[in-house]
């Protein structure tokens, strides 16, 4: 049996933010594979964020973002406690969020509050853009272009802003914050106000 160092654990602990046990716990599962033992973490974090979805969230922040005095966002982001709202992780967790607001322009927080004519709309744009294919392409190709379109207009389907390598979403970094902070966590409205712009 192999033979976990204790600076084996600290350091996975510093990285994951996860307990002692569990980093003991995924090291001893992975072989002390360091990368292994992340991988197993994230996946239990995950795995135990998506049964704290469920969870009634009625604390939090409401978070404000202004740039150069020209777009301002407000939005409101729930926790389960107000100990948890006070933690300096969920405060830059709504700020991040606020900021992502004011670059990226959502329109609507998740593909659920798009309507109904909006999505009929896209949909006959884009039939009309591909004419020329066959049916069962054209289905796949406006299926795709929809899934575009919730990226581009839904605020939780939309690639987080301060991720360079453009891999996780919104919904992704609320997700892990689930899994560090132990409590679920709802973006639940926002609203953005640019300069000039009539409503």
């Amino acid at each position: 049996m192999i033979t976990i160092s204790s600076e084996l654990v600290k350091d996975l602990r510093e990285k994951s933010g996860a307990g002692m046990m569990e980093c003991k716990k995924a090291l001893t599962d992975s072989n002390g594979d360091f990368e292994k033992a992340v991988d197993l973490l994230r996946q239990r974090g995950l795995a135990s964020a998506s049964k704290k979805a469920g969870r009634i969230a009625s604390e939090g922040l409401i978070g404000s973002y202004i740039h150069m005095g020209k777009i301002g966002t407000l939005v409101e982001v729930n926790c389960e406690t107000d100990f948890v709202a006070r933690t300096e992780d969920f405060k830059e967790l709504v700020k991040d969020i606020a900021m992502h607001i004011a670059a990226a322009t959502p329109f609507y927080l998740s593909r659920d509050e798009v309507p109904q004519d909006v999505i009929d709309r896209e949909k006959e744009i884009y039939r009309a853009q591909v004419t020329d294919k066959p049916s069962h392409v054209v289905e796949k190709i406006i299926e795709g272009k929809l899934e575009k379109f919730y990226t581009d207009t839904c605020l939780i389907d939309q690639i987080f802003i301060k991720d360079p390598e453009q891999k996780k979403k919104i919904k992704d970094i609320v997700t892990e914050k689930i899994a560090k902070l132990g409590e679920n966590v709802v973006i639940k409205r926002f609203v953005r106000f640019q300069l000039g712009e009539t409503a």
